[in-house]
């Protein structure tokens, strides 16, 4: 499975694409491919369904509950047993149902490292750890490939070296696909095994991080056309490993 990182300065058109992919917006022309099969009809849920998951700039979660509690709605729709007259009385296959899915809850949050924060109430954690709890939902769905939106806006930088190693643990853990919106050029040159940049609703350079951060245009959208803005764009990724994987 990949990690795609997709880069571009402000409105250049990265979360239209999000939109477009994930059902929220219809396009003008061409067509949406999963796994081979074309989804542009489909509607958001019906891609989710079909394993296409999504996080937003914004993580919307339910502040009032626990981590443990929000991962376990959004775990909700994987319950194989839903006769509400099962749950009521409590039948074997409803209990072992439910079980089953607190016990996937329990893995993710192993996996993401979440379990201090089980019990905790999401509006009591950071911005950084909401990030995290807002990943686990999303795997929740069990997806095939998971968009994520700018997932280090609003977070501190000690957050952001802690998620780019944990976003390839992910990957490599789960064999989820990743497709990652991104600002920050030294966590989406981390993370990604390829880039593509886009300005205006084009693509401008596609390939190898390095290749596409040091790309002429890449470099005088977001730092400038001078020299010294090309140095800072190498120095971005002179610091990043393209290979770490090891889980945080």
């Amino acid at each position: 499975a990949e990690i795609l990182g997709l880069i571009g300065p402000n409105g250049a058109g990265k979360t239209t694409v999000f939109d477009l992919l994930s059902g929220f917006t219809s396009p003008d022309g061409g067509r949406v491919l999963m796994g081979g099969v074309d989804v542009t009809r489909w509607s958001p849920e019906r891609r989710a369904r079909e394993g296409m998951g999504r996080s937003f700039q914004s993580a919307r979660l339910f502040p009032a509950l626990t981590v443990r509690e929000t991962v376990a709605v959004a775990s909700d729709r994987h319950l194989e047993v839903r006769d509400p007259l099962s749950s009521v009385f409590a039948l074997p296959v409803a209990r072992d149902a439910e079980q089953a899915m607190w016990s996937r809850v329990d893995e993710l949050l192993e996996l993401t490292g979440l379990v201090a924060f089980a019990d905790s109430p999401v509006s009591e954690l950071s911005t950084g750890t909401r990030r995290i709890v807002d990943i686990a939902c999303g795997l929740a769905e069990g997806p095939r490939v998971l968009l994520l939106d700018e997932p280090a806006t609003g977070i501190s930088m000690h957050e952001t070296e802690r998620l780019g190693p944990l976003l390839r643990w992910l990957r490599d853990t789960t064999g989820t696909a990743l497709l990652v919106v991104e600002h920050e050029l030294g966590l989406v040159s981390e993370v990604a095994d390829r880039l593509v940049a886009i300005e205006a609703g084009s693509i401008v350079a596609s390939g190898p991080p390095a290749e596409v951060v040091a790309h002429p245009r890449v470099v005088a959208s977001y730092l400038g056309t001078d020299r010294a803005g090309e140095t800072s764009a190498r120095s971005l990724l002179g610091s990043a490993d393209p290979h770490v994987g090891d889980h945080p």
